[in-house]
């Protein structure tokens, strides 16, 4: 089950969460230094993620499962995020390059569906980074973030969970070494932790990062062709969304309008 989109909002407000906003966000950059010219989409709950790549990349947008709600992103200026069935993702074959999944995998009810729709819209030498809770870091032993919540993974069981789904696992990496307590000593000294976890204690890191690139060579049952969904934007935004801003897929949302991607931003 997904956690809410105005929990994760809220979560990544605080001192804890941009703490780990950037010791994540240090990493993803670590794996993916340069996306110039491509198209990246930010899946599950990535807005916090995606920044570093609004002013290299061609086109960055996110997609927000429906049962997560979807909040406007990034503040200031034109939205870039829709509401949309994870299953039945509203975009051309091939016309992804980048694919970040955050507060995702660990969620969907529909991972195998997911990940299938994902394959799709890759490129052929497009990637896909997941990013889940570690089973054996400490970050997934308590609820009080968003990381405690849903299935935790170890490398080895997330790798074959992408194997299993025409994906083929081409680096692993951690982060969040930092204990997930709000302590000010913690956070101020996170980057020290965090190197000395990383070098010390690999196993332990809160959540797993693998990279994963698209098997062209495999071949699925043939699906029978279709309408596709329409993504569901929130309403033009003039503050900083609040929980009345969260989009539901319900009948007062008739007026959303489809997703059009355009330049990205936070």
């Amino acid at each position: 089950m997904y956690n809410d989109a105005v929990d994760l909002w809220d979560f990544y407000g605080t001192s804890l969460g941009q703490v780990a906003r950037r010791l994540i966000r240090r990493r993803i950059r670590g794996v993916w230094p340069n996306v110039s010219g491509m198209t990246v989409l930010g899946l599950g709950y990535a807005t916090p993620y995606l920044r570093p790549f609004r002013d290299e990349a061609e086109r960055v947008f996110a997609l927000m499962p429906t049962q997560q709600g979807v909040l406007h992103w990034p503040r200031e200026g034109r939205n870039l995020v829709a509401l949309s069935d994870e299953s039945e993702l509203p975009l051309q074959d091939v016309s992804v390059d980048r694919v970040l999944l955050v507060h995702g995998m660990e969620c969907s009810e529909q991972l195998q569906p997911m990940l299938h729709e994902i394959w799709r819209v890759l490129t052929g030498n497009g990637r896909l980074l997941v990013v889940v809770p570690n089973r054996r870091g400490l970050w997934a032993r308590f609820e009080r973030t968003p990381f405690g919540h849903g299935h935790p993974y170890s490398p080895s069981q997330l790798s074959r969970v992408l194997q299993a789904n025409m994906f083929t696992p081409t680096l692993t990496t951690r982060a969040l070494y930092v204990p997930p307590y709000p302590w000010k000593v913690v956070q101020r000294s996170a980057y020290g932790l965090e190197d000395i976890g990383a070098r010390w204690f690999k196993q332990l890191g809160g959540v797993v990062i693998i990279e994963a690139s698209k098997q062209i060579y495999a071949t699925t049952k043939p699906r029978p062709l279709r309408a596709r969904a329409r993504a569901l934007l929130p309403g033009p935004a003039t503050q900083i969304p609040t929980a009345q801003t969260v989009a539901r897929p319900r009948a007062d949302h008739a007026t959303a309008s489809p997703l059009a991607i355009g330049q990205g931003r936070d």
